[in-house]
């Protein structure tokens, strides 16, 4: 069975039975003429294939998202200017909706839930609009002259996950009245707190309570809340919430301040409608510190009293529910967590201790359980320290009996099971990990990492397009996509995913020159890009930063692998694997970076060192 990852263009006509049975022949005429002298060449121009037609219906695949969409355009508006001339009651318009997904190929049709969202997407737009999925509005970018207005999260018949969907503006092309782009629900960003504490070392705290905020309002079905990584790439600019507001689609905007000194804590808040930058309510609470998750709570009921939000019994009950009542438990937990983030050895053993501690305080807290099960499990496959494998699977399952509805203790879990290499059991717990928090960028990201292992390429890219949608600003996302592309022959995909790494890349060393990560990933995205001197820069400032971090030498490798320089790339893979981890095998063995030295002998060598090397290594 074949499958494939490709851009899905699904087309459908508006009130086609109303025509049908007002002209049933002039309909199917105007309906042919349209098809072979407009339709069908638009989407040949576009390097797309016609895979059926239906009675009313088209169902087209391109190799380019962008050529997708730039095809959906240019269709509509040639319809709309063929239609000027004709009578309302018998024009013909189209709705269409595209989406990048993955398919089944059955000889010249496919199938599968990629087809099924891009035909359910098109009955969200409007008479001669197009709908299209987040993952192909962050493919086009700026690429045409389009733009994109956000619809949402909208639930798609027989679909089980939630869509973010976005309507394309084209031009004077007015979407403003489309009843069935408008999402019912309030919309809301929560803003980075700032800290006002006047102690950097304090940010921590001002972001932890921001992110409980975001996860209180998004357990609420009543609310459409932007995510918490989303939110977040506004950190530090100076923006207007009606720019915000713009930007991602929303009606309101919260921000607010933090401000910690000693046991008292002052915390303001203010709600803004994003559209006309008008307060709508604002609070300032002064309090010990011991009541920082009260004061959380007020500030969720406050905007669910002022939104007019309803209720279900069961949001009440878990927005009423602290994962601790243990304050500086959770000011431990909240500095593990910042330090967990940063995805380092360095930063893995900081996380670790702060967990650690937490439990000391609070032996019930089940995110902190999680978090060292993540530390060790990074430290176990990654960094090759001698964390026992039992621990970190009997750690991750205690996180889990403290709290099973967790998103963050299911993805530790798969981690773990990851590490321990049982994947069909890592793939359920990641999966239910993605029904509890669809936003999650950690789930999705981490999720990424065994399904490449796995050999599941496609699957692995899907999982790191969402990432990166959820976290626009993070360079490690597209770095992985550019191989996984590449593997997938979607080549110019690859070129786009490389230039996304280089500028985050940058950006990330601007704000951390200790890490090595982002200068040797942004190397190999110069590579791809054809940037040899350029790339050669970047390895030697890498190299220069940090010379033992793993990670970091087998990326090196990789540069060297595309540069041709065998013996180099070798002898950086052989320090690498010296601790016969399999995580570092799967890798070598499925990653196209490597593909220049896969026929050098000291491939083979290396490939039986690691197979008598893990020998010795449990798997469960």
């Amino acid at each position: 069975m074949e499958r494939r990852l490709t851009a899905i263009l699904a087309a459908d006509v508006v009130g086609y039975s109303r025509l049908m049975g007002t002209d049933e022949a002039g309909t199917l005429a105007r309906l042919k003429s349209l098809r072979g002298e407009f339709i069908d060449f638009k989407i040949t121009e576009h390097q797309g294939r016609i895979v059926k037609l239906t009675g009313d219906g088209i169902l087209a695949e391109f190799p380019s998202v962008v050529s997708a969409v730039a095809c959906a355009a240019e269709m509509q508006r040639g319809l709309r200017e063929r239609a000027a001339e004709t009578p309302a009651d018998r024009r013909i318009e189209f709705r269409i909706g595209v989406k990048l997904g993955d398919v089944i190929v059955e000889q010249d049709d496919i199938y599968g839930d990629g087809v099924n969202v891009a035909v359910r997407l098109g009955s969200l737009a409007a008479p001669g609009g197009i709908v299209v999925s987040q993952s192909v509005r962050d493919h086009v970018g700026n690429r045409l002259d389009v733009t994109f207005e956000d619809g949402g999260e909208q639930n798609l018949k027989n679909i089980k996950k939630p869509i973010r969907v976005y309507s394309v503006r084209l031009e004077d092309l007015d979407f403003a009245d489309t009843a069935s782009m408008k999402n019912s629900r309030p919309s809301i960003v929560v803003l980075p707190f700032s800290n006002m504490s006047g102690d950097p070392e304090q940010e921590y705290f001002s972001d932890g309570i921001t992110e409980d905020i975001i996860t209180d309002l998004s357990k609420i079905s009543g609310l459409f809340v932007v995510a918490r990584h989303t939110a977040f790439t506004y950190k530090t600019k100076p923006v207007k919430v009606e720019q915000v507001g713009r930007e991602l689609g929303v009606a309101f905007a919260l921000e607010g301040s933090v401000r910690k000194a000693g046991a008292r804590v002052r915390v303001t808040a203010q709600l803004t409608g994003a559209t006309t930058g008008g307060h709508v309510w604002a609070e300032r609470f002064d309090r010990d510190l011991t009541d920082i998750f009260a004061i959380q709570d007020e500030i969720t009921h406050a905007i669910v009293e002022q939104l007019k939000v309803k209720l279900l019994p069961q949001e009440k009950k878990l927005i009423g529910e602290s994962p601790t009542l243990n304050v500086e438990a959770y000011t431990y937990y909240l500095r593990g967590r910042d330090f967990l983030y940063r995805y380092s050895k360095r930063y893995f053993e900081l996380a670790r201790r702060m967990f650690t501690k937490a439990i000391e305080l609070d032996p019930n807290y089940a995110r902190a359980y999680a978090g060292i099960a993540d530390c060790d499990a990074f430290l176990y496959m990654v960094y090759q320290v001698d964390v026992p494998l039992e621990g970190i699977l009997d750690i991750s399952a205690k996180a889990l009996a403290l709290d099973n509805k967790l998103a963050e203790a299911h993805t530790a879990r798969g981690v773990a099971l990851s590490a321990a290499r049982d994947f069909d059991e890592a793939n359920t717990e990641f999966e239910t990990a993605l029904t509890l928090d669809p936003n999650s960028f950690e789930a999705h990201f981490l999720y990424a990492r065994p399904a490449f292992q796995q050999g599941k390429i496609a699957r692995a890219a899907e999982l790191l397009e969402r990432a990166s949608e959820i976290n626009s600003a993070d360079y490690k996302p597209p770095a992985l996509l550019i191989q996984m592309y590449r593997s997938l022959g979607r080549d110019s995909d690859a070129k786009a995913a490389a230039r996304t790494t280089v500028e985050l890349g940058e950006r990330e060393l601007v704000l951390h020159p200790e890490d090595p990560r982002p200068a040797v990933a942004g190397a190999l995205a110069l590579l791809e890009l054809g940037e040899k001197d350029r790339a050669r820069d970047w390895t030697t400032r890498a190299q220069a930063i940090e010379s033992e971090d793993p990670i970091s030498l087998y990326n090196i490798a990789c540069v060297y692998s595309h540069l041709g320089d065998s013996d180099a790339a070798f002898d950086l893979l052989e320090r690498v694997t010296q601790n016969g981890r399999q995580f570092w095998r799967d890798w070598i063995e499925n990653d196209s970076d490597l593909d220049g030295v896969r026929n050098h002998p000291r491939y083979a060598q290396l490939l039986m060192l690691l197979n008598e090397r893990t020998s010795d290594f449990p798997t469960k």
